[in-house]
């Protein structure tokens, strides 16, 4: 789960290739149509069999772990499935820029929707960046948010418990569960919370338009802008706060807006998938699911393979290679786009040499959920404390939960950067 920023990965394309197109595509929005028309390997490592990468994937995989992918305008992209090819890529700092004007090129978008964060920069603005946020994502530091978030799972499964009739565990406790807990991080207002959730759930909606992310952008970013200013003037002891009176104006507001718009979003959407999906295999598995009741130690290796089986974060950020390179043999020219398909990775056989499947027996060591090199999520382990809390509370409150329609009545992303289940209704007793 790269802590990232996601936005409609067909727009950014057409603004990198096509400049010119830019305005056009912006008043009339890009249509399910046209995002259909692209090339099937581009779509092939958004797109499931349930739990499952695609067939075509899979195959493809086996055949060529990097493949070149014809696109508009004279451009090539090349899709990466293999798990050593995507840590080559994801590992090659200086090969590769994930620079937000790569993605852009307009300067009207760049100066207005730039996100900043770390997911679209390169060093030494990254380096800059991370130096800052990483002492407050530290295990010492998010000790303090562990009473809390075993308080948020409690509350939730309470309300759950005094609900009537069927519960729909994606509202009712994946979607709450990182709401509040970043709400705490932050030191921001919970009452703010439906907001977050629509702007961040706007970002990973390929048929919302070309223009739809970046508005959520913007939006987000305001919001942010003002959090930002009353923390100069009160600092508290959130994230926010913290860096304020660590760092001071060394720090500029847009700069703590963007780390803040990149904590919301990287670590809102992709740890709610997690629970959710998470929560389908304990109901798919009642021998797991018995184990995580009986035994403590169970969580811990359950929620690494659960990571690895399910990689929310289907694909990590669009990279462009900065002059011509070679990965595992083969030449990338200079300005193309290369995406890495981590949940490809993820089940690569000289990874995982059992096919994949979910083993709950697996030490998952190494498994690219969170990315490789200096773009890996640095919530990792905030997503984790989030998830150990949340699925061992979950069956041992509610041991007879079981699914409240067949299998096949679940509706799951068609087509998605982050992969997830629409909704899940059960029976709790």
């Amino acid at each position: 789960m790269e802590f990232t920023l996601k936005a409609n990965l067909r727009s950014r394309i057409a603004a990198r290739l096509g400049r010119m197109y830019l305005s056009r595509i912006q008043k009339n929005g890009i249509s399910a149509s046209t995002i259909s028309r692209l090339p099937e390997p581009l779509l092939a490592p958004m797109r499931r069999d349930g739990l499952d990468p695609v067939a075509r994937l899979t195959e493809h995989q086996a055949e060529q772990p990097i493949s070149k992918v014809p696109l508009p305008f004279g451009m090539d992209a090349w899709v990466v499935t293999g798990y050593d090819e995507v840590k080559a890529v994801l590992g090659a700092t200086d090969g590769f820029s994930n620079d937000f004007t790569n993605l852009a090129g307009n300067a009207g978008v760049v100066e207005d929707h730039n996100p900043g964060g770390l997911g679209f920069s390169d060093p030494p603005v990254h380096t800059h960046l991370r130096r800052i946020l990483t002492p407050e994502f530290t295990m010492r530091r998010l000790r303090r948010l562990t009473p809390r978030i075993e308080a948020i799972v409690e509350e939730r499964l309470d309300a759950m418990e005094a609900a009537e009739g069927t519960v729909d565990l994606v509202q009712a406790f994946a979607l709450p569960i990182p709401s509040l807990t970043i709400c705490e991080l932050l030191g921001v207002p919970y009452e703010d919370r439906h907001d977050f959730q629509q702007l961040a759930m706007e970002r990973f909606d390929l048929f919302g338009g070309a223009t739809a992310p970046f508005g959520a952008i913007s939006a987000s970013l305001s919001y942010f802008r003002d959090v930002v200013k009353k923390q100069r003037e009160n600092p508290g002891d959130g994230l926010l706060g913290m860096i304020v009176k660590e760092h001071g104006d060394t720090v500029g507001d847009e700069e703590l807006a963007g780390l803040a718009d990149g904590v919301l979003t990287g670590g809102f959407e992709t740890t709610a998938s997690m629970v959710a999906l998470g929560s389908l295999l304990l109901l798919q598995d009642p021998e797991t699911a018995a184990r995580l009741r009986d035994d403590d130690a169970a969580a811990a290796p359950f929620v690494e393979e659960a990571l690895r089986y399910l990689t929310v974060v289907q694909v990590a950020f669009p990279r462009f290679a900065r002059e011509d390179i070679e990965i595992a043999g083969v030449r990338i020219p200079k300005g193309d786009l290369v995406l890495c398909s981590l949940s490809g990775g993820n089940r690569d056989a000289k990874y995982t040499p059992d096919g994949g499947g979910f083993d709950p027996h697996r030490k998952a060591s190494g498994h690219l959920a969170f990315g490789y090199g200096i773009h890996r999520c640095i919530g990792a382990e905030l997503a984790r404390m989030e998830l150990r809390a949340a699925y061992p509370a979950l069956v041992k409150r509610f041991p007879d939960m079981r699914l409240a329609v067949a299998p096949e009545e679940l509706a799951f992303r068609k087509l998605s950067i982050v992969y997830g289940v629409e909704s899940l209704p059960v029976h709790l007793r």
